[in-house]
């Protein structure tokens, strides 16, 4: 399986390829600009996650990973009611995005449970 680290990369490179290619107009300008921020904030924040001091401080990180990937595919499907002829590409985005999103919330899961079982702190 594809690192964590290198697929949260290559989700805000394809983000950011797509929105390159989409027509530029006065509605996709303003989600242009907040998915190329959320998207590129998976990426950056789970660097954070992995440099954690504690597993609390980890999950916290995740969490904003977490909320960043939900934002991504927020503005995917925004992007795609707004771009009939970039469908197919946006749902193979959409559909990643919702991956991360569960192998995020897995994560948080497990690390959980961990703390809650040891209680590491």
């Amino acid at each position: 399986m594809q690192d964590l680290k290198q697929r949260t990369f290559l989700f805000a490179v394809a983000v950011g390829k797509l929105i390159t290619d989409l027509p530029y107009n006065v509605v996709n300008k303003e989600y242009f600009s907040q998915l190329v921020r959320c998207s590129s904030s998976v990426g950056a924040n789970y660097r954070a996650a992995r440099r954690a001091k504690s597993d609390p401080d980890f999950i916290n990180k995740l969490k904003i990973c977490e909320e960043e990937a939900d934002e991504s595919v927020y503005f995917l499907e925004l992007l795609k009611e707004f771009n009939p002829g970039f469908q197919e590409r946006i749902n193979r985005l959409i559909s990643e995005g919702n991956e991360l999103l569960k192998i995020l919330v897995a994560s948080i899961t497990t690390t959980r449970a961990r703390v809650n079982k040891t209680g590491n702190k």
